[in-house]
């Protein structure tokens, strides 16, 4: 018998509330306080606030399940059996620094390995995107547990060819050291047209149908956790440049599935590096 999430899901919206609180009150403030992690990436003292009060209310509400963090930590790849609530307190956080409103909470549940509720919140774009497993994926216009009112249910376009492909990445940097520019490029000149929206967003909006693929060279597994069950209940695709279906290969790509293949033949035919 199937399991019902939907329990877990409410509590990954009162997560997303209780994160968006913290994160619009913090964002474009004077007093924001910004450290740089081993790696460089910035770490603000609004990841961590989010991050510790997600932690709170898991501890009360969720008290047999693992956490595992961006900032706290405690993932490990080789201990996912049971079930595992995966956090990034603020995903785009240079977009949060500089006044940008691409960023988002991504908040996943995680079951023997399978992410089987996603839940992604971006305040300040006004957008949340959710779906647990056999329920659906979804989109508000409006942010809240009272999102429901604006809230859709989504799915992935119906393009079936790359010359009709709309694409998405980050930094474009990133392919020469991660994985292989020319390979990208070649998926650039074989698409209809490309961006950058990066991180989290690209994938929401390839489960919306609005682009048909997005990839990524590096991720890390809070990156992407949400987007796998996101994706395939929007009925498209998710898995690792490999094509393994996996939110912690090290990279990723979101498609709506029709052109999942064709994806991955462009992006192997160089050598990595």
């Amino acid at each position: 018998m199937t399991r019902n999430y939907l329990a877990d899901y409410a509590i990954s919206a009162q997560l997303a509330d209780i994160a968006d609180a913290i994160t619009t009150e913090r964002f474009t403030s004077g007093d924001l306080k910004v450290t740089s992690k081993p790696d460089r990436t910035p770490v603000t003292d609004a990841d961590v606030a989010v991050e510790d009060a997600i932690r709170e209310v898991l501890a009360s509400e969720r008290p047999d399940d693992a956490i595992a963090g961006e900032e706290r930590g405690g993932f490990n790849a080789d201990d996912l059996g049971g079930r595992t609530w995966i956090l990034d307190p603020i995903d785009g956080t240079k977009n949060f620094l500089r006044g940008i409103p691409a960023w988002a909470t991504l908040i996943a549940l995680v079951e023997d390995g399978v992410p089987v509720v996603g839940m992604v919140s971006a305040p300040a774009l006004g957008k949340r995107w959710w779906a647990h497993r056999g329920g659906g994926a979804f989109t508000s216009d409006g942010v809240g547990s009272g999102a429901g009112s604006g809230a859709r249910r989504i799915g992935v376009s119906g393009v079936s060819a790359l010359a009709d492909a709309y694409l998405s990445t980050t930094n474009l940097s990133t392919w020469s050291e991660y994985h292989s520019l020319p390979a990208y490029l070649r998926l650039v000149e074989a698409c209809w047209e490309n961006r950058a929206f990066g991180d989290f967003w690209s994938h929401c909006l390839v489960a919306e149908g609005v682009i048909d693929i997005a990839a990524e060279p590096i991720v890390n597994p809070w990156d992407v956790a949400p987007m796998q069950v996101l994706l395939s209940e929007a009925g498209g695709r998710f898995s690792d440049l490999s094509g393994a279906e996996r939110f912690d290969g090290g990279n990723a790509l979101s498609t709506n599935g029709a052109l999942h293949d064709a994806a991955l033949r462009v992006l192997g035919q160089d050598d990595l590096v």
